[in-house]
């Protein structure tokens, strides 16, 4: 996802990186030419006129917005669900990180505290890696450096919490970490293994295909037959409000398809770089450790 900073009305106009326009470019010169053709040909498919008027349009528009809707809501609410899914890791990070490093799991190691964290951090980022199906080995390298995280393993951020609930064990073993308190760090635990488990169902679980397949069909026939049925009407209009109406139709396509995948890495995806960086900012500071550079604004906002 980019990140971005409030802009104003005027540049919203003119954005460029991070819509969905460059997506749909082919589609909106194929859009202007068979609009151009329905004008030259005044309507006319190999000789024949399309018996097509304002009015059907106007009825299948509105059931087709309707369907968009629907598709774009079932969307979104993948994508809000992903980031109610990390936000919660996030506050469930920083209440171990705050319970381990007080309620005495180092037990004065300042070697084990700094693992625990080390650990914490790298749970995040090898989830953020299992979603997207990138290589973890850069990020591992540079959190556990004393200790290889073994990137070779299916399931790395499924290890990384197994790896902290053995520090918590081991801890316990040694007297470091009463009862009660291993209790209250494994309910933690267990929140981040429901996070892990909730964003790996989102990841496996597509919208059925069938769906986007009958939404696609429908937005490309309706797009392709509108000019025909506005040339009797608007006559040489009929390429500029043709493709400002299917630009409106397909992007919302095109956007439906982009946040119904929250963890990819595109434009319109969870800014998941953002939030690990937060996630390793937070327990740093809470550690009394260094803190990494904050998430900057991306470039890519930028008009051209």
């Amino acid at each position: 996802m980019i990140v971005r900073p409030q802009l104003n009305w005027f540049r919203m106009l003119f954005i460029w990186n991070g819509s969905v326009l460059r997506t749909i470019i082919p589609q909106m010169v194929m859009m202007t030419a068979v609009s151009t053709l329905a004008v030259f040909t005044g309507g006319k498919i190999f000789g024949d006129k399309l018996p097509l008027n304002t009015s059907t349009f106007t009825l299948m528009g509105v059931a087709l917005a309707i369907f968009l809707g629907f598709r774009n809501n079932a969307s979104y609410d993948r994508y809000w669900e992903g980031r109610k899914i990390w936000g919660a890791l996030l506050i469930a990070s920083r209440a171990l990180a705050s319970q381990g490093l007080h309620y005495g799991l180092a037990g004065g190691d300042e070697q084990r505290k700094s693992l625990f964290i080390a650990r914490l951090v790298a749970l995040a980022f090898a989830l953020k890696h299992q979603l997207r199906k990138t290589s973890a080995r850069e990020d591992m390298a540079r959190l556990l450096p004393q200790a290889p995280a073994g990137t070779a393993v299916q399931y790395l951020p499924v290890a990384q919490m197994d790896q902290l609930r053995a520090m918590l064990a081991a801890a316990h073993r040694d007297g470091y970490l009463a009862d009660a308190h291993l209790w209250s760090c494994d309910q933690q635990l267990n929140d981040i293994n429901h996070c892990i488990g909730a964003c790996e169902r989102i990841a496996s679980t597509p919208i059925p295909f069938a769906y986007g397949v009958l939404l696609h069909r429908t937005v490309y026939l309706y797009c392709l037959l509108l000019p025909f049925g506005l040339v009797d009407a608007i006559g040489y209009a009929t390429p500029l409000i043709s493709v400002f109406v299917s630009y409106t139709f397909l992007a919302l396509e095109a956007i439906a398809g982009e946040i119904s995948a929250p963890f990819a890495a595109s434009p319109n995806g969870l800014a998941l770089d953002a939030i690990c960086i937060e996630i390793e900012r937070s327990l740093c500071e809470l550690a009394g450790q260094p803190l990494p550079p904050a998430a900057q604004c991306s470039k890519d906002y930028r008009l051209d």
